[in-house]
């Protein structure tokens, strides 16, 4: 299979802590867009799909996240780790108190779903505030590559970052197969 002209941008592990860092919390919005930045690099949504989650499509108890109708109107299930849980188990009563009545998981403070448009330029604003390189290059889907390249590196099984990307078409998903390949190539040279 021929390697592609660009590969992804993704985010190393120092990076994606400067980023996480950059939103402040005490504040509904930036804890919001923080959730958003978690949710993205831990369970590869896209920002379509991560604005439209709703309360009830994730258990709190076993971390089972169900994306409704995804890219090609297709659901798929997804976990997600303690922590994670934890910190959205918090926002749940900071969510009710600010937005009580909202529809959705991450809304706005009046209750709406959060624009997609938002959500990029907030990744924007802290990936320049994080200094993170290339940051003409970071945008919500460099989290899920992110998360992609990552799951991949753990389980070596294509199928499975396949099945948590929701891709339908196996080629899709190969390209983390070069990110790794490239890598690899890079450590060998190196020795």
């Amino acid at each position: 299979m021929a390697r592609p002209d660009t590969l992804p941008k993704i985010l190393t592990e120092e990076e994606t802590d400067r980023l996480l860092a950059q939103p402040n919390q005490r504040y509904f919005g930036p804890h919001r867009d923080y959730l958003y930045m978690r949710l993205m690099l831990k369970a590869g949504l896209r920002a379509s799909e991560a604005t439209a989650l709703r309360p009830e499509h994730i258990d709190l108890m076993s971390g089972k996240l169900m994306v409704r109708e995804g890219k090609g109107a297709k659901d798929r299930t997804l976990w997600i780790g303690e922590d994670l849980l934890e910190e959205l188990q918090g926002w749940m009563d900071r969510r009710q108190e600010k937005a009580p009545g909202a529809g959705h998981l991450l809304p706005t403070s009046k209750g709406t779903q959060v624009a997609t448009a938002h959500l990029r330029r907030s990744v924007k604003r802290y990936a320049r505030k994080a200094g993170i390189d290339e940051v003409d290059r970071v945008s919500p889907h460099t989290l899920r590559h992110t998360f992609a390249t990552r799951l991949y590196r753990e389980t070596s099984n294509i199928r499975m970052v396949q099945k948590a990307l929701g891709h339908s078409d196996l080629s899709t998903t190969m390209i983390y197969t070069h990110v790794v390949d490239e890598e690899l190539e890079g450590a060998m040279k190196g020795l």
